[in-house]
């Protein structure tokens, strides 16, 4: 009589919750991360002041009792507090509901209420109470109405005239969806700076800039150039979004083709969770490099630096800036 050996019972292996399960074909092994990953730390460079001192309480108190938004604190800047105390901020128009999605922005989303068209009477008046001698206005994105989105920063333009005369005024504007009427509508009240910002490479716009489309964006500059040629135009790039140094450097030629003044470069904190993630951090020599890259293809002026955003040192970027030719 033979008797068997009896085997021992087959192991269970339970998934843990972090494990990545793989195909039938990889006989359900379970691949483990021993740890999660965790993003690298901020850089040194890139540590800003926390917002604190009079001149900062004073504006907040102003922006609240004349119901304005800043994109200061609604697109969570990291220099809020050295701005702030300097008397110098970023109002946003149009409510604080933007209609576009980007994968960058912290401003909040969803469907926005009707244009408030009193708001830019407001601004100016802080911007009177500020006795600004450079004023940066810009607004959400209100693809529902366009043409009132133009309207809006029209009347800014002619309050700001009114109630604080001898203060320059840089707008900086969403791409209407490429309607020329309102892009003229802007560019015809005259503002000492047209700003729309780029953002990123045309690679990456459809996470980076949803809604929106880099042709587009080139030809508003363009465009607006056209009608005013001794307008000063602007725009902006953050970087650290997974774009290449070639890419980057493909777009400052095109940006110089298309006539714009004033460039900035910063790099792109996530603001939140909820964001795009940072794929690296520059470091402030590789935007030294960017910056001299930039001015020999014919920039006026270039603000490049680690917490550069759209609207830094912008009442010193104009001043520094030759005359046009």
């Amino acid at each position: 009589m033979q008797h068997r050996i009896p085997l021992p019972e087959r192991p269970v292996f339970r998934r843990p919750p972090h494990a990545v399960q793989c195909s039938v074909m990889d006989l359900n092994l379970v691949q483990i991360e021993a740890f999660p990953v965790r993003p690298a730390p901020k850089p040194d460079w890139l540590k800003a002041r926390a917002p604190m001192g009079e001149n900062y309480h004073e504006l907040k108190r102003l922006a609240r009792s004349l119901d304005l938004h800043t994109v200061c604190e609604s697109a969570r800047c990291p220099n809020i507090g050295e701005c702030w105390n300097h008397r110098t901020a970023t109002f946003m128009m149009l409510g604080n509901a933007c209609t576009r999605r980007c994968g960058f922005c912290s401003v909040p989303k969803g469907r926005p209420e009707a244009i408030d068209f009193d708001e830019p009477r407001r601004v100016a008046e802080a911007v009177a109470a500020l006795e600004l001698k450079h004023a940066v206005v810009t607004s959400v994105n209100r693809d529902d109405d366009v043409m009132g989105g133009a309207r809006a920063f029209v009347l800014v333009i002619e309050e700001i005239r009114r109630q604080a005369p001898g203060c320059r005024v840089e707008v900086l504007i969403p791409d209407f969806q490429g309607n020329h009427d309102a892009i003229r509508m802007v560019a015809e009240a005259a503002p000492e700076v047209l700003n729309h910002n780029t953002e990123s490479v045309p690679r990456l716009y459809r996470t980076v800039r949803s809604g929106a489309r880099y042709e587009r964006t080139l030809d508003l500059l363009r465009y607006a150039k056209s009608l005013r040629p001794r307008m000063v135009t602007k725009s902006g790039l953050m970087v650290g979004l997974g774009e290449e140094m070639h890419e980057l450097l493909a777009v400052f030629r095109d940006l110089a083709a298309a006539g714009v003044d004033v460039l900035t470069l910063g790099q792109y904190l996530r603001p939140s969770k909820d964001q795009l993630p940072v794929a690296r951090y520059y470091t402030p020599q590789e935007f030294t490099s960017m910056r001299r890259e930039a001015l020999e293809m014919g920039f006026r002026h270039v603000e490049s630096g680690p917490l550069v955003r759209s609207s830094y040192h912008a009442h010193e970027q104009v001043p520094a800036m030759p005359p046009p030719a």
